[in-house]
């Protein structure tokens, strides 16, 4: 049932932000997108629409990735579509972008705000890969997006840029474990984008905006456009060699 003249890639979180940009940039490389919404259907369906005006193939399908428990009934949903639209049975790559802002300073941190980022972040990361690798072509990849945060110490951002870096420590594992299949597995860890990521607090306001040109060597915040082509490179023949790498795409902030 494969269809051997596409490659098909897996982007959560891909109505808005971050995620739609990989996902119309995956496009442009001559793979079709399945895009995962939470709660903006609407969003998604356009992308969607997008990508096929375009004369792509594409599907919208919701997670919820902080809900571990929803990922078996996701799975199968995955599958039927992969059949009945994609007619093929498998993925070639998965890109674990959908995420949520989350700021608290550490002494304010509750154990719920915690545990909310951890299911999303890490947790939900961590085992919808682990069901979908079986899904996954051999010398297919995994993209997982990480943040600057992880490198760079921002007041407010302990938990988040923790369960990051936790993410970029499974990528590395990922790619050891899966090189026998030729699966690749790097990180994109953008720096501050302009988006409604975090209620579009940098978005919405012009003093972040300025301290963040202030400390980046391009001089501007971060867009979403200046990330989804990244994520599309390492979805290609030309990323082949490209494994177990955490690539920051932050404009230069704080070299």
């Amino acid at each position: 049932m494969k269809n051997d003249n596409k490659k098909i890639a897996l982007v959560t979180g891909g109505s808005r932000g971050l995620g739609r940009d990989m996902a119309l940039r995956l496009t442009e490389k001559g793979i079709d997108v399945i895009v995962t919404y939470r709660s903006q259907e609407a969003e998604a369906k356009k992308v969607v629409a997008q990508i096929e005006q375009g004369g792509g193939q594409a599907a919208a399908l919701e997670l919820n990735t902080g809900s571990i428990k929803s990922f078996d009934s996701f799975i199968t949903q995955l599958q039927g579509l992969l059949r009945d639209k994609f007619k093929r049975e498998r993925l070639d790559f998965l890109v674990n972008n959908a995420g949520q802002g989350g700021y608290s300073l550490i002494s304010e941190v509750t154990e719920a705000f915690f545990d909310d980022l951890l299911n999303v972040h890490f947790k939900g990361v961590y085992f919808l890969t682990q069901k979908l690798i079986p899904l996954i072509n051999d010398g297919g990849g995994i993209v997982n997006v990480s943040s600057g945060l992880t490198r760079v110490s921002v007041p407010g951002s302990s938990a988040y840029g923790s369960l990051k870096s936790a993410v970029e420590t499974f990528t590395r594992y990922l790619a050891k474990e899966l090189g026998s299949r030729g699966i690749r597995a790097n990180v994109v860890a953008p720096g501050a984008i302009m988006t409604d990521f975090g209620d579009g607090h940098l978005r919405n306001s012009e003093d972040l905006q300025k301290m963040v040109s202030s400390v980046t060597a391009l001089g501007r915040p971060g867009v979403a456009e200046d990330i989804g082509g990244v994520v599309a490179f390492l979805c290609t023949e030309d990323a082949r060699w490209v494994n177990g790498q955490r690539i920051e795409a932050s404009g230069g902030m704080f070299v």
